[in-house]
């Protein structure tokens, strides 16, 4: 098989120019993105005249586990909400407030009897 170049000569098959997408498929471009990483990173501001009203600064950051540890990134670890611990944390913290809302009631009763605590 030969190919036609612009200047009308001819090439083997096996000279053929690769494309981008030639033998990429969407897992081998997830695989090198979550291999490599990405970063995509933006600011939006809008403003009327001299006054500017809203400032949004985007920095996203796609990467596998790996690499972020890698690169320093490991606030998963450390995130409550995201531990196993979290349903814990959150009943222990809903207790607490039920405790305090009570002494508070308690207290402002004995107040009003004219009881000083």
């Amino acid at each position: 098989m030969t190919l036609a170049t612009p200047s009308g000569a001819t090439a083997q098959s096996n000279r053929a120019i690769a494309t981008s997408t030639q033998g990429s498929t969407l897992a081998d471009v997830l695989e090198r993105v979550l291999d490599k990483g990405i970063v995509i990173a933006g600011d939006i501001s809008i403003s009327v005249g001299s006054t500017e009203l809203l400032s949004i600064r985007i920095r996203l950051l796609i990467s596998s586990v790996d690499k972020a540890k890698e690169i320093g990134i490991n606030w998963w670890e450390s995130d409550p909400f995201l531990s196993s611990q979290s349903h814990q944390l959150t009943e222990e913290n809903r207790q607490l407030h039920a405790r305090l809302e009570h002494m508070e009631q308690e207290l402002k009763a004995l107040r009003g009897s004219g009881v000083n605590p």
